[in-house]
């Protein structure tokens, strides 16, 4: 009641009081993110960018798209990682295509070429690189697939994954989530040797920690936890993680989860 009119008529679908033997209160709020507008809980870009990709230290993730989207998910994490900035370990730098008005209309492909070019020359020792797409990707239809297979090719076989996470697809960062596992599955699982052999002996206690971003160092300690009980830690997803561990992990004997959003 204390609402101005025009507040109350916005806010009137998702406010509403639960009654007994009903299975909801009817509150729409589970809508998809619209385009461009700020929003609270995240999208399908911060899921894959900030969540699963993100972290993954030794390559490098471009924002494709507008710099606010890069700016607003660059640094907002703290996901804590051994190595050194520049070299090894990329999770503090910003890369974007910083879109203008002008690749809106004639499209960013080329830009992303150039973005791609730029990065090989000025940080060569990165072990690959992905491309988190932002939402006027999706909806002009850029080509980044088109795009990672030729460069990839170029760079002599360098893995260069294309991630269709626009932020408009899901209603929340929870399918940037499965959007970013399925580009593991579909470009570094399938991308493996036929016989998919690690680039070390397995053994039989080979674990893998799946779901813990490394928020304050909790992965590291759950790590030691892991070790001291014997078993091997052959990958982290994807707090401290690096590309080999994703290869490494389908030899795992046993996935172990510890965080609940990143696995969902």
């Amino acid at each position: 009641k204390v609402y101005p009119e025009k507040t109350a008529k916005r806010r009137a679908k998702h406010l509403n009081v639960h009654q007994s033997g009903k299975s909801d209160c009817g509150v729409k709020s589970n809508i998809k993110s619209i385009p461009g507008v700020m929003t609270i809980r995240g999208c399908a870009y911060a899921g894959s960018k900030g969540v699963v990709w993100g972290p993954i230290k030794d390559m490098v993730h471009i924002s494709h798209g507008p710099v606010g989207c890069g700016q607003y998910s660059w640094g907002s994490r703290r996901n804590y990682y051994v190595g050194t900035t520049g070299i090894d370990s990329f999770v503090t730098l910003q890369f974007t295509s910083d879109f203008q008005e002008k690749d809106i209309v004639f499209g960013g492909d080329k830009k992303l070429v150039k973005v791609l070019d730029e990065i090989q020359e000025l940080f060569p020792l990165n072990h690959g690189i992905t491309i988190q797409s932002e939402c006027p990707i999706g909806l002009i239809g850029d080509d980044i697939e088109a795009v990672s297979r030729s460069k990839s090719k170029e760079y002599g076989g360098k893995t260069i994954v294309p991630v269709r996470c626009e932020g408009f697809r899901g209603v929340s960062q929870s399918l940037g989530h499965h959007i970013a596992n399925d580009a593991v599955r579909d470009w570094i699982f399938d991308k493996l040797d036929p016989d998919g052999k690690p680039k070390f002996e397995p053994t039989p206690y080979d674990v893998a920690i799946i779901g813990d971003y490394n928020i304050g160092g909790d992965a590291w300690s759950s790590r030691i936890l892991l070790e001291e009980m014997g078993l091997r830690v052959i990958a982290q997803w994807s707090g401290d993680g690096s590309l080999a561990e994703l290869e490494a992990t389908p030899k795992a004997k046993l996935n172990i989860c510890i965080a609940t959003v990143p696995c969902t």
